[in-house]
């Protein structure tokens, strides 16, 4: 590609890989060397002249997230030669577009100009030719991004809105697990040969995809992707250049397996390791303190008394955490008599706990509680408690699971004295 026109390159890393257990995608190490992130770089550093590199990271605990990725990028020597003093780190957004649009304003910032390249942190096995190609293309046509020819099927669906319409409640759950709406009907028969599959990365010139990223942020419009956005604002076409069915983006951990030349190599390797853990906290019940549970604030006369908020379920789980990683307790990381975690927010305690637990890299697995409280009951609050904490670990909801017990008049629990937690987590080696 000519050198005259300026490259920058946008590395989209900013989610938590829920779906990969909240083991983060792009520090996984992949056989053969290198990191799921350093491989995704790698071939731009030949394939073009790069002026600036920006990587979007999480919004959640920023710094950290950005030493962590430059250790992941780093893990090539080629990208430390060439791109030490070219790339930088930033809060990505919560959804991808806000990521794209904050690492664009970045680059506005530094004094971008011609193509950038917008490419996924977690498809490690794009090729120089690809990332040239769609370069060139953007350079000469405005925008361009590699596709394959579809492989299945496609049809459009829309809900059954017939009178004679008689829901399943069996199907319509499974359709919603699987992600597709209750009771639809194929409406339209698509022609495959005229559909493609995207992939990046997309390549744009930097001036107008900003300014389209600017219009759909002040018209709070959501598009899946930045060649939408593209056509919706430059109303200019997108073109099209040759991708690859190895240029396979990682989102579950069958992705990995399922890669040409590299699923045997990890089929036959060893499995990582599994720990479990065990954690228990109880608390005093007394009036003038709230009771919250999980980060959830939970109506009620009484409230844990305790030196942080005594959110005694957190506090369990942070245990059980903990103990699995032998990383020490709940008490030896957070002191009573420490005047920091005084009136502290359980969650915060907690997050701090998953970052030790994230740099000794390990993944967890999933979590499962049970918390003994006679009064209030918890079963109107437990799917908010569910969501609380694994938000707060960086997890899907499908990974946690909490139980409520009482203690049947008996004990300090049955008279409504205290409250008591146990949690057990599973961790496997993310490494």
């Amino acid at each position: 590609m000519n050198d005259a026109v300026p490259v920058s390159v946008i590395i989209v890393a900013a989610g938590l890989s829920r779906r990969m257990g909240g083991a983060k995608k792009e520090f996984m190490t992949l056989p053969g060397g290198g990191t799921v992130l350093s491989r995704a770089v790698e071939p731009f550093v030949g394939a073009v002249a790069i002026q600036h590199m920006v990587i979007a990271v999480p919004e959640t605990d920023t710094a950290f997230y950005a030493a962590e990725t430059e250790k992941a990028l780093f893990a090539s020597e080629t990208n430390r030669a060439q791109l030490q003093h070219k790339v930088s780190f930033i809060a990505g957004g919560d959804t991808r577009q806000k990521s794209v649009h904050n690492a664009l304003e970045f680059l506005a910032g530094q004094g971008a100009r011609g193509v950038v390249l917008i490419h996924d942190g977690a498809r490690p096995f794009v090729t120089g030719g690809i990332v040239r190609a769609v370069a060139e293309k953007a350079r000469d046509s405005g925008a361009a991004c590699p596709v394959i020819p579809s492989v299945d099927t496609l049809k459009e669906i829309a809900p059954d809105c017939s009178l004679n319409a008689r829901p399943s409640l069996l199907a319509s759950a499974a359709q919603v697990h699987a992600g597709i709406p209750a009771d639809t009907v194929v409406v339209r028969h698509l022609d495959r040969a005229s559909l493609a599959a995207v992939q990046t990365p997309q390549g744009f010139l930097f001036a107008p995809l900003l300014e389209a990223h600017r219009k759909a942020t002040r018209n709070a419009k959501t598009y899946t992707d930045d060649t939408e956005i593209w056509s919706a604002y430059v109303k200019s076409s997108v073109y099209t250049v040759r991708g690859s069915p190895d240029n396979s983006k990682i989102t579950y951990p069958k992705d990995v397996e399922s890669i040409p030349n590299i699923g045997e190599s990890l089929r036959s390797a060893p499995h990582g390791a599994l720990k479990i853990g065990l954690g228990y906290d109880l608390h005093r019940l007394v009036t003038g303190r709230l009771l919250v549970l999980g980060g959830v604030v939970i109506p009620s006369a009484k409230g844990e008394a305790g030196h942080s908020d005594g959110d005694a379920l957190l506090h369990a789980v942070a245990d059980a955490l903990l103990g699995a990683a032998a990383l020490g307790d709940v008490g030896s990381y957070f002191p009573n008599g420490d005047a920091a975690w005084k009136g502290a927010d359980s969650r915060d305690l907690l997050r701090a706990v998953l970052r030790d637990i994230q740099k000794a890299r390990w993944s967890i697995g999933n979590i499962d509680c049970v918390v003994a409280l006679e009064q209030p009951k918890l079963l109107p609050y437990r799917n908010a408690i569910r969501e609380s904490v694994a938000e707060t670990l960086e997890i899907d909801a499908a990974r946690v699971f909490v139980k409520a017990k009482t203690g049947e008049g008996i004990g300090e629990v049955g008279r409504g004295e205290a409250v008591a937690a146990w949690a057990t987590c599973l961790l496997s080696d993310a490494r």
